[in-house]
């Protein structure tokens, strides 16, 4: 999944959304729209989360047994997916933390390299 910019937002790529997606259910049960509007409104609008990565991530981290679902009826009075961090999601959610620190700090010693590395 490439990562563009439209209109000053940004669309994830897909190891970024699993994370992502991990974290928001980490504050309770959602369904997939606000999973999505919550890490739109987290990131002040900057990152975009469409369908078509969406629901992709959720099948893929419910494969891997790191989130279950429970049918449910949204506040629009429909039908939806209510998905939920399991115990093992939670051990991942850790790990794939620790992952982005230690890439983020890499990415941002070549991209800000200190006086004793210019």
């Amino acid at each position: 999944m490439p990562t563009r910019s439209v209109q000053g937002r940004v669309e994830l790529l897909q190891g970024t959304l699993d994370l992502l997606v991990l974290r928001t259910l980490r504050w309770g049960p959602a369904h997939g729209h606000a999973i999505a509007k919550a890490i739109e409104q987290g990131s002040a609008d900057v990152l975009l989360v469409e369908q078509g990565s969406l629901y992709p991530a959720l099948h893929r981290l419910i494969e891997r047994g790191w989130i279950a679902f429970e049918e449910g009826t949204s506040e629009n009075n429909r039908r939806a997916k209510f998905y939920r961090l399991t115990a093992k999601g939670r051990k991942q959610l850790e790990i794939e933390t620790s992952k982005w620190d230690t890439l983020a700090a890499a990415v941002g010693r070549i991209l800000r390299p200190s006086a004793q590395e210019k």
